[in-house]
């Protein structure tokens, strides 16, 4: 699963370097480097407060760091035409509320806003896109459903299905898990290394170090706005680390089925 390296290596998608971001004269992301390659699933985990949204808002370009660079396709973030970065990239982040009750359609639908030519709104190939984002969210027969009545996991995949209705290159993702189920949890992350064999850049923020450990390429682990490990999840998910971030009362073992370890709490 991980990505190529040497001859081979994919390409870059987004680079950070050396980035900082400050709240109200609290610093909370301090000097991270980040590379996302076409085809990876690379991992945020970390603590709460340990800046993994924030560094995932700075890579989307919704905040702009105080120090540092952030490049998407090589070019800086803040260089791109808001359309034009839509085309690029797609950030779902962890709360989604619309301001009026649509159908589950129509809010998927509006991932193709960044397609649509002038005045005439024409995107030959929307409805098509559309469809095949429902399905591949197994939301297809939530379609006329206003999107207010669903639960929080039915609205989730619906708000997935909606970034990948924007065809992206790259895909940023927070919390994408927290109102699914196990099994659509699985389904999920799945889905996103199905999307990373299709040569897209997924990075996802969660707070599941075994969905993490399974599908991942890369795990980066973040404490205190500081990345604190690097690397495969073999790499990453070891005791020493997960206790220098969070602290004591997780045990790691090895995946009874897979060469990937499992992180569970102590008795």
């Amino acid at each position: 699963m991980a990505a190529r390296t040497g001859a081979t290596e994919t390409p870059v998608v987004i680079e950070i370097r050396a980035l900082t971001h400050t709240f109200a004269t609290v610093p909370v992301v301090h000097g991270v480097d980040l590379t996302l390659r076409a085809g990876e699933v690379l991992a945020l985990v970390g603590p709460n407060g340990s800046g993994k949204s924030t560094l995932l808002r700075c890579a989307a370009g919704v905040l702009t760091s105080d120090q540092g660079t952030v490049t998407l396709a090589e070019r800086p973030i803040g260089g791109w035409r808001p359309m034009e970065r839509a085309r690029m990239l797609a950030y779902l982040p962890q709360h989604v509320a619309p301001a009026f009750s649509v159908t589950v359609r129509e809010m998927v639908a509006w991932g193709r806003h960044p397609y649509r030519a002038g005045l005439t709104a024409h995107d030959p190939q929307g409805g098509q896109i559309v469809e095949g984002a429902l399905r591949q969210m197994e939301v297809a027969h939530l379609a006329d459903h206003l999107f207010p009545t669903l639960s929080g996991g039915e609205a989730r995949r619906c708000l997935i299905a909606s970034a990948l209705a924007q065809e992206p290159r790259c895909l940023l993702l927070d919390e994408p898990t927290g109102d699914l189920d196990p099994p659509h949890g699985r389904a999920l992350f799945l889905h996103l290394r199905r999307l990373a064999g299709e040569r897209l850049a997924v990075l996802v923020v969660t707070h599941d170090l075994n969905l993490a450990g399974l599908f991942a390429d890369r795990i980066v682990l973040l404490t205190a706005g500081r990345v604190v490990a690097e690397g495969s999840p073999g790499e990453v998910l070891q005791a020493d680390l997960l206790t220098e971030a969070y602290g004591a009362g997780l045990v790691v073992g090895n995946h009874p089925m897979a060469p990937r370890p499992t992180v569970l709490a102590a008795p």
